[in-house]
């Protein structure tokens, strides 16, 4: 496996990332980077990006909940962020990012986890949590799913999917920017970019939307099906926090409040934003996580 490692000097004096750099090797030369704020002795609150962003979009939820007592930690997935990146676009399978993230979570030794994740944070998060869940104790998706192809995905999706494949330009910051409503900063902007120095650095981000199942048949719709037979008997918490304004999500947390039993009596709510809504509404996604960790401690 070819990697490139992105230049250290690429992350300094991000906006509002202030947090001190971690890194696990999760394969021999494969060093997935992650933040880790807060107690260390507390429950883990993950939280897992998706496609093409990293932790840096978690930034101003990580304090708010590390600040409330929690240990907050952020990975970057692979091709990612400050996280070692593959240059061959098939090394990025679901099978191989689901086995990354279950040894980053072993070798760290993760129990009783709080699983916040979005778009394809989830594709991959809610895998990881059925096929541990032993590990996790709650789970909080904003504006992601888990398909398994047996369902038509939407059309704007498709779209998305043939410009990541086939495009020869990628502007990474341009497609952050159109799945948020407010204005990004010039440096914001720059911090989305700083991961990617060239089109080489890129290919985790163009195999993304290869991995949604859009047929039956594809790789990993069995799997993808396997872990709903398990999420399918999950009766622990389980709460959707979408957004008000994303075309290739919505009604997915509909669909998921039905058929997970843990999500059944929840406080589902729905914040004002686009699909990035750690980017138009931060605080209030962040104070989801701590009123379902505000619960746990009151039951």
């Amino acid at each position: 496996m070819r990697i490139l490692r992105t230049d250290e000097g690429r992350f300094a004096g991000l906006p509002d990332y202030p947090f001190s750099p971690n890194y696990l090797d999760v394969e021999p030369g494969l060093r997935m980077h992650f933040v880790d704020e807060g107690p260390k002795n507390a429950a883990p609150v993950v939280m897992l990006h998706g496609e093409p962003s990293w932790s840096y979009l978690y930034r101003h939820m990580i304090p708010v909940v590390a600040d409330a007592g929690h240990r907050v930690l952020a990975p970057d997935l692979a091709g990612f962020g400050k996280s070692d990146k593959p240059v061959d676009t098939a090394d990025y399978t679901s099978d191989n990012h689901v086995n990354w993230l279950t040894r980053w979570a072993e070798e760290l030794d993760l129990w009783n986890i709080t699983l916040v994740c979005q778009n394809w944070g989830s594709l991959l998060g809610l895998r990881l949590a059925a096929e541990n869940h032993r590990r996790f104790s709650r789970i909080i998706v904003g504006n992601g799913m888990l398909p398994t192809g047996d369902s038509p995905v939407p059309s704007v999706f498709r779209l998305w999917k043939a410009f990541a494949s086939h495009s020869p330009w990628f502007p990474v910051a341009r497609i952050i920017q159109l799945g948020t409503e407010r204005t990004l900063s010039s440096g914001e902007l720059a911090a989305y970019e700083a991961p990617f120095p060239d089109a080489r650095h890129k290919a985790g981000a163009r195999a993304f939307p290869k991995l949604v199942p859009t047929s039956p048949s594809d790789p990993s719709s069995a799997a993808n099906r396997e872990a709903w037979r398990i999420l399918e008997k999950w009766r622990k918490p389980f709460i959707t926090c979408f957004s008000s304004s994303d075309p290739i999500t919505r009604g997915g947390d509909r669909l998921m409040q039905r058929r997970i039993p843990g999500a059944f009596g929840q406080p589902h709510i729905t914040l004002s934003g686009g699909h990035f809504l750690q980017e138009d509404s931060p605080r209030q996604f962040a104070r989801v996580i701590l009123d379902a960790l505000k619960a746990e401690m009151a039951a």
